[in-house]
């Protein structure tokens, strides 16, 4: 009976499994073994699931770097919907940027799955106005501080539909931290990312700790770059940094009004 009971639960857990095609996505072999070790402190179903994405929807995921969670949204939207990755600009002068961007293109070319990935550049439109279900990013807004930022939003804004959502995940910075060491830090305050988001026509519908991290206490000598994956200072307390873990982030839900 205790064997029947068994097999009965491992049948019914593999069907849930296959027949939930976000699990099956973040599940995919395309996924790279390290990528897959970040899935304890990125929550990407719990991060996706909480946006709202859903297989048929169009989405543009801004500044998707190595492509982290590319790997899962490919997979995800390939069937009915469609992936836009708003990549640093192809004709960019800075030569660091550049190179990301052919490594991400080279890594779009790599597997069947990433065939409905359409890449443009940060800088552009990403699509037809009020074209685009969702818009996302994950810990990028510390880049894009004085330097981007009303322009990325504004884009974001113009290409979503109305009611459309925008998806933010990222460090979280000490309520009264300044801008400078904002930058300097990688840590942004939650309310500096609420006022500088909605002044673009967005409304912070949600909040969520799905990647809050207590043990994080955001006064490392390299910023969040200290803490894993980077780990900048290298050997130096990395076990110390590695029981840390990957930073404290808050995850917010706006919506285009």
């Amino acid at each position: 009976m205790k064997k029947l009971f068994v097999l009965l639960f491992l049948t019914l857990n593999s069907f849930y499994i296959h027949s939930d095609p976000l699990l099956n996505a973040i599940s995919n072999d395309i996924r790279s073994p390290q990528n897959q070790e970040r899935d304890e402190f990125r929550h990407p179903y719990e991060t996706l699931t909480f946006f709202g994405i859903e297989p048929s929807m169009k989405v543009v995921e801004l500044s998707p770097g190595g492509g982290w969670y590319t790997e899962i949204l490919a997979t995800y939207l390939k069937k009915d919907g469609q992936l836009i990755a708003a990549h640093f600009d192809k004709d960019s002068k800075n030569d660091y940027l550049k190179k990301i961007r052919t490594n991400f293109e080279k890594k779009m070319d790599s597997n069947s799955n990433f065939n409905n990935v359409k890449i443009v550049d940060l800088s552009s439109k990403y699509s037809k106005s009020g074209s685009v279900d969702a818009v996302l990013t994950f810990r990028n807004l510390h880049n894009w501080i004085d330097r981007s930022w009303d322009d990325i939003f504004i884009a974001s804004h113009k290409v979503l539909k109305k009611g459309g959502v925008l998806g933010v995940v990222e460090h979280r910075a000490i309520d009264g931290t300044s801008i400078e060491k904002m930058k300097k830090t990688g840590y942004v305050t939650e309310d500096y990312a609420i006022k500088n988001i909605e002044k673009f026509g967005f409304k912070l519908v949600s909040k969520s700790e799905i990647n809050s991290n207590p043990k994080d206490t955001k006064d490392h000598p390299k910023g969040v770059w200290t803490l894993p994956p980077v780990l900048r200072l290298k050997d130096k307390d990395q076990e110390k940094y590695v029981q840390i873990g990957e930073s404290d982030r808050f995850t917010f839900l706006f919506r285009k009004i």
